[in-house]
């Protein structure tokens, strides 16, 4: 009796020890687990390759800015007088040229997309919001899906000044994905290397700059306003028509 007693003992003594153990590893592992989930990416700071108007390229990483949309590489929109042009393009060039006056970008992350892109709030070096600019340029919209309404002042301001796309008629980059869908994903390239491909296929080029006087057509003009980042001065009334005199 006095055996059975003592082997009960132990053994209660064992499951209360190995109860113990395994709340003890439950805890750490949950722990462990929300340390994990908990974790975030450090900001990204360095210099910015534009991919498109709303995602760039730093140290080899994407980054999609949050909370905006921009026109997609392949999408035209038509201007004032109902003519398209590339407004994926004049986004992504609008882009670079404003992240190229303050280096380098700074990028806090937010969350993953579902192309496995680091999504952020990026800042220039001198603390000027990407995504504000982008939208109140009228080179982006407010993604209200995503921001819920954070860049609505700014839209409705570009709105008001018909800047960037809201000069003409557009279709919403989400709405053109939806109707592209063949296009929808995005681009693998930066936009500089799209440029480049189509300069072959036209045969014009954007070096050297050109001025309206060594323009012949206007064919050609209009090519450079659409085409090359300086392809605006050709249009000094902002018309959406380059070299007046020759069209």
């Amino acid at each position: 009796m006095p055996g059975r007693l003592i082997f009960a003992t132990i053994a209660a003594a064992g499951a209360l020890a190995f109860l113990t153990a395994m709340q003890h590893s439950h805890s750490l592992h949950e722990i462990n687990l929300e340390n994990l989930v908990g974790s975030k990416p450090d900001p990204i700071i360095g210099i910015a390759t534009v991919i498109d108007g709303d995602t760039i390229e730093v140290h080899g990483q994407r980054i999609r800015f949050d909370g905006i949309d921009a026109p997609e590489s392949r999408q035209y929109c038509d201007d004032a007088k109902g003519f398209e042009y590339p407004c994926g393009r004049r986004s992504a060039e609008a882009l670079d040229a404003f992240l190229a006056t303050s280096k380098p970008v700074q990028c806090t992350f937010v969350t993953w997309d579902r192309y496995h892109r680091f999504v952020g709030d990026c800042r220039r070096a001198d603390g000027a919001s990407v995504a504000a600019w982008m939208v109140e340029h009228g080179q982006a919209l407010d993604w209200s899906r995503y921001s819920h309404g954070a860049y609505a002042q700014q839209q409705a301001k570009a709105e008001a000044a018909k800047v960037g796309i809201w000069v003409g008629k557009f279709e919403t980059p989400w709405d053109w994905r939806v109707s592209h869908a063949d296009h929808g994903a995005p681009t693998s390239q930066p936009f500089g290397i799209v440029s480049r491909k189509l300069v072959a296929q036209s045969g014009y080029s954007c070096e050297p700059r050109r001025t309206c006087r060594q323009i012949s057509s206007c064919d050609e003009a209009n090519w450079y306003l659409q085409n090359c980042s300086w392809g605006g001065k050709l249009d000094r009334d902002g018309d959406g028509v380059a070299c007046e005199r020759l069209c």
